[in-house]
């Protein structure tokens, strides 16, 4: 390492970083382009860099780097601008990765797209989990695997070459021109993944989707471990945790909250819990059905990252199709299941069915007897034999302290799985982990789930087990809370602005346990013409957030949160959320999420000099 100026520099900015990019989980979207993610924040911090300005207001001042912060966030932005400068590449060429395997599945997901040639070659050990003959099987990739000791001596190939190898210290690469991509692994940490030669600049922005739909980046914490080893130019140094007292902690938790006795499975992010899910049904489907097609039952305007994911993994593969389900406003969950499943079962295919209760973002819940029968209902193929039944795999993210799957309530007699996003109430916002949980009936499918869990290196971090492990506990206490200021708020705002559209939980509801502390809010509108009306009402949108965020900066956020530990959080889904939702199934309405902890009556006041100014 010859850039002492570099390094000096990062040993400052190290000393002096917010210490925001350190704890949150979520970004500010009033500060944020999605246009230019990652670019604008290191453009700028460029600058910085080249005026030698490290000051904590001056890094506290630069955009944000991703909406998401499991997708990367300026810490992993600035360790990937570090080695980026060690080895004289652009930033966008280095992608670091909490997983070790995904990486390499990224690569292989654009070569099958492709028809491409692969090869892997490795120095050492492959990562633990990676089983050549799984991901063959069940994703449908294809490559060749050599071990080799040197380097050097790699030849060019007709196709992509990846170089994988076992580090404890980072440095420069290796600048064989005939490696297409170096991926180095590091214990504890995750990995970095280098983009080697333009004529692989076009793999950057496929590799860095895969990262926001199949795992995360590598964690703040895990970056600012690598940072420093850098900065000190010294082996890395990872922080002790007490793991398996913590993992047995948050194990215990999530049977005790879900009502479940089956090991629930902890993943890195609650869109890593749900590709283990899908993967390993699909692997349990092509053992147990073989030959038969997978349908994966999902609505049209669910959370745009479960939408992407799944069209994503049947894209891949030849036997896998995602099915639409309507399920808000005019449509019945209930009664669209009940026409997808009759259709399924005369197809003799395997259905498996995602959907989240209550729905985000109108917060509406199906009813649940009616629901429980349908999933439950026999049904027979076009040759008169009795149809698979499905698998309901429920994101209870909103309500998590419900328990659809213990023995005796509304889930436990058909096959069902639920899994809820951790960054959400489970941490309180302060890490990104996810979990999944079986119901009886559903058991035998949990070790093909935690399979690829583990394939995909995505289980939750120790430092994730450990926050877990301080949060979970409180959990239900805080979720009850929370509802008690979210519907004193609602109650408010239909008293102050009646004109307005609430969607929120029932009374009836909440008293059966569904206590969510989101509510979606359709501000009144006017206009000749049914655009004008669209148009003024997205404007009183932001308008309102606007407001809130700049009267009540302490505890008014325009980020996609929920469940944390302190604030009000608001967003709009159509342009957050719902990101790769079809433009026509988007929601473009306020959601507003409450915290147990908040100035509620200063809330009130600015949302009646909203009222007032219009």
């Amino acid at each position: 390492m010859q850039d002492s100026t570099m390094l000096n520099y990062l040993k400052s900015v190290l000393i002096n970083m917010p210490s925001d990019w350190l704890n949150l989980t979520t970004h500010r979207l009033d500060i944020y382009n999605e246009k230019l993610a990652k670019t604008q924040f290191l453009d700028q911090f460029e600058n910085l860099y080249t005026n030698n300005i490290s000051e904590l207001s001056a890094l506290n001042a630069l955009p944000t780097a991703y909406d998401y912060i499991r997708l990367g966030h300026p810490l992993s932005s600035v360790l990937e601008w570090t080695i980026g400068k060690l080895n004289k590449l652009n930033a966008e060429n280095v992608i670091s990765f909490s997983s070790q395997t995904i990486p390499v599945l990224a690569i292989l997901r654009k070569n099958l797209m492709e028809g491409k040639n692969t090869q892997i070659l490795y120095k050492g050990n492959l990562p633990k989990s990676f089983d050549a003959e799984l991901i063959k099987h069940v994703y449908g990739y294809d490559f060749r695997l050599i071990k080799t000791d040197d380097v050097d001596a790699i030849l060019k190939f007709d196709g992509s070459t990846v170089f994988i190898s076992q580090q404890d210290q980072f440095g420069t690469i290796n600048q064989n021109a005939n490696i297409d991509f170096h991926i180095n692994l590091y214990e504890n940490l995750g990995s970095i993944l280098i983009v080697n030669g333009t004529q692989n600049d076009n793999y950057i922005s496929d590799i860095q989707h895969v990262r926001r739909r199949e795992t995360i980046a590598m964690t703040p914490s895990n970056s600012l471990v690598a940072l420093q080893s850098i900065a000190n130019q010294s082996t890395i140094n990872n922080p002790q945790n007490n793991l398996e007292a913590n993992k047995t902690s948050v194990l215990n938790s999530i049977k005790n909250i879900t009502g479940t006795s089956a090991k629930p499975l902890v993943g890195s992010s609650g869109l890593s819990i749900q590709y283990a899910i899908m993967m390993g049904l699909i692997d349990d489907a092509m053992q147990n059905h073989c030959g038969k097609t997978i349908k994966f039952i999902v609505p049209t305007n669910c959370y745009g990252g479960t939408n992407d994911q799944a069209r994503r993994v049947a894209a891949c593969l030849e036997h896998v199709e995602v099915v639409d389900l309507e399920v808000d406003g005019d449509n019945d969950m209930v009664t669209s299941l009940e026409t997808v499943l009759s259709k399924i079962a005369k197809e003799d295919a395997v259905p498996y069915i995602i959907a989240e209760i209550p729905t985000n973002p109108r917060v509406e819940v199906p009813d649940l007897q009616q629901l429980n029968a349908v999933l439950s209902q026999e049904r027979k193929t076009a040759s008169n034999n009795i149809a698979i039944d499905p698998v309901f795999i429920l994101d209870q993210t909103f309500c998590p302290n419900i328990q659809f799957l213990a023995e005796g309530e509304i889930l436990s007699t058909v096959r069902a799985i639920s899994y809820a996003s951790g960054s959400k109430f489970p941490s309180g916002g302060k890490c990104t982990a996810g979990y999944c949980v079986a119901n009886k009936k559903a058991e035998s499918l949990m070790p093909k789930i935690e399979l690829h869990l583990e394939l995909c290196d995505n289980e939750a971090t120790e430092l994730q087990y450990e926050i877990l492990a301080k949060q979970m506990p409180s959990m239900n206490q805080r979720i009850a809370e929370a509802y008690k200021n979210t519907r004193e708020f609602v109650n408010f705002i239909q008293e102050t602005l009646p004109e307005a559209k609430i969607n929120f939980v029932s009374e009836e509801l909440a008293e059966r346990g569904f206590t969510p502390s989101v509510f979606s809010l359709d501000l009144p509108t006017k206009g000749n013409t049914a655009e004008e009306k669209e148009t003024f009402k997205r404007a009183l949108n932001h308008k309102l957030i606007d407001l809130m965020i700049t009267k009540i900066p302490n505890d008014s956020k325009y980020c996609v949160s929920y469940g944390q530990l302190k604030g009000c959080y608001w967003t709009i889904p159509a342009t957050s959320t719902q990101g790769t939702t079809k433009e026509s199934d988007k929601d473009y309405i306020a959601r507003v999420a409450l915290s147990p902890n908040l100035d509620l009556e200063l809330h009130k006041k600015v949302f009646q000099d909203f009222v007032a100014s219009i």
